[in-house]
């Protein structure tokens, strides 16, 4: 009989790729998956694990959490996985590099960065400086302007260069720069399918919301698709999309059913966030998304926005200051639905858009746990995917929980594996896959963030290991634990 470094035993095993949903024993050795049987197994270590699930570790597509604090807290929710694929960096040797030297808790990974590329080629900026630098730009004029051909070709080449670094495809910021010419989308597209590697869009408003754009954010995704064959991945509709879901939704079925690759992803809360200096928070800009400033709270100081003028004088004043921007009342039945809709309809894949950390009143401590008062975030940062456990399977029943596991892992692991090979050991339970696994109680697990406390971990994760090291352990979290690995393209 062959002996595991480690074999949990007796719980219920959930694969979402071939439907295993059993009592089980599963083995470990070294990073990878060596057994998963109903027989009993020798382990140089044994955990008995019964009454509880095991399942792929949650693979986040959509994390702007970066540091060893935000993985930290997105552990506690399950994820052994975070890509920042949506903004993406650029330079992307430099987020790798700076994530390696540091170690990470969770594997890490980042696209190229469309955005800070067009702050380099078209805008003048300086060319790096990671997303901080990103969110203290993301007002400014300069990169938004049309691009000379000449800027094109520049940007295309710094997108190149990232690509053949191992960014993980392109992401695409195009709702924080509305009024760039269409065509620069589909050269871009156009160099994704090329490369074999998919796209990720921040979507510009639809023409519902903003009817002189120059074209509906919805129909550019879609069209993208279908005139380049480009991988388009389409992030979180629901905040995108806002009332017009329906409509959305409806074209994605469309040209999906005609053979174009469009995915899509959700969160399941009806707040955004982001720097306060994006286009669409301007003041003249709100009305587009059926809010007023008082639907906007400023983070670092906790104010909710008072009136145009406060927006204004917010904007100018730090425009990568964060900014909570309640699009949807989640109190109200009608609003709600639309946030349920988004992340239930047909193959969509959780996200959690995870925000980095501010904080309040003093320098950061960024290695501090307990997190202390001073961080803020988003609660999806540190609740997403226990939420969607939470509400969907337990509370509502809309998904069975080997359905949640496989929109929480197996399903982000296909929106990438064709052009990432790591990919494919990822988001399942079989042996030779990547011990990247989480132990939880489906009765008790749950998010516990909200928007006052919303650095406060989810529960009910027993152990999340990450290659086949232990971060959380009998519930506790393994502060030297650093085992997150790079994947590249």
């Amino acid at each position: 009989m062959d002996t595991h470094d480690l074999v949990l035993s007796g719980a219920r095993v959930l694969d979402p790729e071939t439907g295993l949903d059993a009592v089980a024993h599963v083995g470990v050795t070294g990073g990878t998956l060596s057994a998963v049987s109903t027989r009993p197994m020798s382990g140089r270590e044994h955990l008995d694990v019964s009454g509880l699930a095991i399942a792929p570790g949650w693979i986040d597509l959509h994390s702007h959490s970066h540091t060893v604090a935000g993985h930290r807290l997105q552990a506690l929710d399950g994820v052994t996985t975070v890509l920042d694929l949506e903004a993406g960096i650029s330079p992307v040797a430099e987020a790798y590099a700076e994530a390696a030297a540091e170690g990470r808790p969770l594997n890490y990974g980042f696209s190229a960065s469309w955005g800070m590329a067009r702050m380099a080629a078209v805008g003048g900026l300086p060319h790096g400086g990671g997303l901080a630098a990103a969110l203290g730009a993301l007002g400014s004029p300069a990169w938004q302007a049309q691009a000379s051909r000449a800027q094109l070709q520049a940007l295309l080449g710094l997108i190149e260069a990232d690509l053949a670094d191992g960014a993980l495809g392109i992401g695409l910021l195009i709702g924080y720069a509305p009024r760039v010419d269409p065509q620069e989308y589909v050269a871009v597209a156009g160099l994704a399918a090329s490369a074999g590697t998919p796209t990720y869009t921040h979507a510009r408003d639809l023409v519902e919301q903003t009817p002189d754009l120059p074209i509906d954010g919805a129909e550019e995704v879609v069209m993208a698709a279908v005139e380049t064959g480009a991988h388009m991945h389409y992030c979180h509709v629901n905040s995108t999309s806002l009332r017009q879901l329906d409509r959305v939704l409806t074209l994605v079925e469309r040209v999906r059913a005609e053979g174009a690759r469009v995915t899509t992803e959700a969160y399941p809360y009806g707040a955004g966030m982001t720097g306060i200096g994006a286009a669409f928070l301007a003041p003249e800009a709100l009305p587009a998304s059926g809010i007023g400033p008082e639907s906007i709270v400023y983070v670092p100081t906790g104010e909710r926005v008072a009136d145009a003028e406060t927006l204004r004088r917010l904007r100018a004043a730090d425009p990568g200051g964060l900014a909570v921007i309640h699009f949807f009342d989640e109190d109200d039945p009608a609003d709600l639905a639309f946030v349920d809709r988004a992340l239930l309809s047909p193959g969509t894949v959780v996200g959690s858009d995870a925000m980095p950390l501010t904080w309040v009143g003093g320098p950061p401590e960024p290695l501090a746990w307990p997190l202390p008062p001073s961080a803020v975030t988003h609660p999806r940062t540190a609740g997403t995917f226990s939420r969607v456990l939470r509400r969907h399977v337990r509370e509502t029943g809309r998904l069975t929980l080997l359905e949640a596991v496989a929109r929480c892992s197996l399903l982000p692991a296909r929106v990438l594996e064709d052009a990432v090979p790591a990919m494919r050991r990822k988001g399942r339970i079989q042996p030779g896959c990547d011990a990247d696994l989480i132990v939880f109680d489906p009765e008790t697990v749950g998010d516990r963030a909200t928007y006052a406390r919303s650095t406060t971990p989810s529960a009910g994760y027993a152990h999340v290991l990450v290659g086949g090291r232990f971060v959380v352990r009998s519930g506790e979290l393994l502060l030297d634990a650093l085992p997150g690995r790079p994947i590249r393209r």
